[in-house]
């Protein structure tokens, strides 16, 4: 499975983007995809994931009521909007795919994709 993914880009603190996450390969809905995200001189940090069939998603509580992840297997994509973008959201942000959702929640990913910079300025 090859992920990318892209829609990154400069907003202001307040505004919201799409990233999506785009899938090459076979059996896309067999993987649960999770998103996380890189700051610059910090950790990479996990923002949330969500299951093979859509059903179940999960955020950590500092992107919780502004983000959400979705997905459309027959696209082979999944998406997270970002709402009420703050300056501290300012990050490289990746899509991994995991052999289970149990997996994803460790952040023991199978498949990582290139990431995209999302800049919040305030």
């Amino acid at each position: 499975v090859q992920l990318q993914a892209s829609g990154g880009g400069l907003v202001q603190a307040g505004g919201s983007l799409r990233l999506t996450c785009t899938t090459s390969g076979s059996a896309f809905d067999n993987y649960p995809v999770g998103w996380l995200r890189q700051a610059p001189g910090k950790e990479r940090e996990f923002v949330g994931v969500i299951s093979m069939n859509g059903g179940s998603t999960y955020l950590v509580d500092s992107v919780k009521g502004r983000f959400t992840i979705s997905r459309d297997n027959a696209k082979s994509t999944v998406y997270l909007q970002m709402n009420s973008l703050k300056p501290e959201d300012t990050a490289v942000y990746y899509c991994a795919a995991a052999s289970d959702l149990v997996s994803a929640l460790k952040e023991t990913m199978d498949y990582w994709g290139k990431g995209t910079l999302v800049t919040v300025s305030s």
